[in-house]
């Protein structure tokens, strides 16, 4: 039997597949097709990706990696400020919403997800609207 590697439990594959499955995901971005691992159209999007801390426990089975969870908006400035923290905070929910779903064998168990650090507007360069936040994953193999 092959023992589970803890470098296979991946919290942001899990996050993505979850949050492009999820109906209130998508109902907060305005449609399906509006989570990925990259920023892209259409707007606004949510752009799941690793994120700069956590605790990794000696690599041993359980860890709590971050994942970012990045909204955003047009180009041109919309939806505004206020509407695309809103919009993060329901997607931040929908992700915390896996914690409850049934495991499926062979992936990896997820038995926590809570924010961690701050809620961050930082646009982009040339005026692009951005929030972001990291969300810790308590997760094994």
């Amino acid at each position: 039997m092959i023992e589970p590697n803890i470098a296979d439990a991946d919290p942001v594959s899990e996050l993505v597949a979850w949050l492009q499955q999820s109906p209130e995901a998508a109902e907060a971005l305005g449609g399906p097709g509006r989570v990925s691992g990259t920023r892209e159209a259409p707007w606004p999007h949510l752009l799941v990706g690793h994120g700069p801390g956590g605790d990794f426990r000696r690599l041993q089975w359980a860890t709590e990696p971050e994942v970012t969870l990045e909204v955003y908006g047009d180009p041109g400035g919309w939806p505004g400020k206020a509407e695309l923290r809103r919009i993060l905070l329901l997607c931040a929910k929908a992700a915390i919403a896996r914690v409850e779903a049934p495991h499926v064998p062979g992936r990896p168990v997820i038995s926590g997800i809570k924010p961690s650090g701050v809620l961050l507007w930082s646009p982009l360069i040339d005026g692009q609207p951005r929030w972001l936040m990291n969300l810790s994953v308590t997760l094994h193999p």
